[in-house]
């Protein structure tokens, strides 16, 4: 693929900031992994460095979107806590990781492995 190909897979988590971006996202790559995130989190700032490992191992998409950016994202995925982490394949939410801080081989895992929502 060239790097002007709209639909390469970024080497580095891409933020976010609203639904319809969320939206246009998923409905351009096959898989998409999400971080929902909120400022002044330790646990969200320390995961943001592992998601970039995520990022390069892996053909999944790290977007990152604080939902106080777009309240219906919380209302839209029910986040009741942060880091939470959804995994989308073919447009479709097939997965939810909302354990705290995962190290980056626990995030490989949930993106290659089949996962269950």
């Amino acid at each position: 693929m060239s790097s002007s190909d709209s639909t390469a897979t970024p080497t580095k988590p891409i933020r976010i900031e609203t639904a319809d971006e969320l939206d246009a996202l998923v409905a351009d790559h096959d898989r998409v992994l999400l971080d929902i995130y909120t400022k002044g989190c330790t646990l969200c700032q320390s995961i943001e460095p592992v998601l970039g490992t995520v990022a390069k191992a892996t053909d999944v998409v790290v977007a990152m979107i604080n939902p106080q950016t777009d309240m219906t994202i919380a209302e839209r995925y029910t986040i009741r806590s942060v880091p939470t982490l959804l995994r989308f394949d073919d447009g479709e939410l097939v997965g939810r990781l909302d354990d705290g801080f995962q190290g980056a081989q626990a995030i490989i895992d949930f993106v290659e492995n089949e996962a269950e929502y």
